[in-house]
């Protein structure tokens, strides 16, 4: 009987995984909606809230970026997509390791910026130098580099901020303000942390899928100037046969009469 029981206990139990759905990650607005991944679930609303990493390298090809790594935690799902938002990076150790040499000076900040729509980001940028420095020039460099970041995500939006980390634009413009103190051999933002969300880009569609042709509204039809047709040249009237004077007609010949 235990046997009898213990195989029919065996058969209710059904696998977890046949009920799963896989859904594809997608890159927000910033990073034109690329795919990042799948994800398994059996239920939609617990892909809320979850996190993925991937590389630079992953989304744009460049291997010389192979060491910053993103993070995007997943917004709302829609369909079988699940819409994600950007929520920080970072980089690899074994790469801020590289960078970091004997009689040098390594000179960290942490900043909290707001950017043009709102969006509240802890940025960390580092400077390094090419010798060992004062701790008062030090000061004086954290005081522009914070500063610069400031003055730089004021001006612009969450897409184009994110942008000049990941380019090494805003690095060169915290190494040229830093350049009167002291030369600055190298500027690396090292991680950034989105702490509150500003203004969203409006929504657009997802690619590759088809909106149906019946309920695409069809453009408006604008009224199109016709060029004038020349007008046709009036016909000139065939000359009339002159009439003949009687003296003119020839003579009529006599084998006729």
């Amino acid at each position: 009987m235990a046997e009898k029981k213990s195989r029919a206990a065996a058969r209710k139990i059904k696998d977890k995984w046949k009920a799963k759905v896989w859904y594809n990650l997608l890159a927000p607005e910033m990073f034109n909606k690329q795919a990042l991944g799948e994800t398994p679930t059996d239920d939609p609303g617990k892909l809320v809230g979850r996190v993925t990493e991937v590389t630079v390298q992953d989304l744009t090809g460049d291997f010389a970026k192979m060491h910053i790594k993103l993070a995007f935690r997943v917004d709302h799902v829609q369909g079988q997509d699940a819409l994600t938002q950007f929520v920080g990076h970072d980089m690899t150790s074994d790469y801020i390791r590289r960078l970091t040499r004997r009689k040098r000076t390594r000179t960290d900040l942490t900043v909290d910026v707001v950017t043009k729509d709102g969006w509240n980001v802890r940025v960390k940028p580092m400077a390094i130098t090419d010798r060992r420095i004062q701790t008062a020039k030090q000061r004086v460099i954290r005081t522009l580099m914070t500063k610069t970041v400031g003055d730089v995500a004021s001006k612009q939006s969450i897409g184009e901020f994110v942008k000049g980390i990941i380019s090494g634009d805003l690095a060169k413009t915290i190494a040229l303000a830093c350049k009167p103190i002291h030369p600055v051999s190298r500027v690396e933002v090292r991680k950034s942390e989105v702490w509150a969300m500003g203004e969203l880009p409006p929504p657009s569609e997802t690619p590759g899928a088809e909106t149906p042709a019946a309920e695409t509204p069809a453009a408006p039809e604008l009224p199109v100037e016709e060029e004038p047709s020349p007008e046709p040249e009036p016909e000139k009237p065939e000359p009339a046969p002159e009439e003949l004077a009687p003296e003119e007609l020839p003579p009529e010949d006599e084998d006729e009469l």
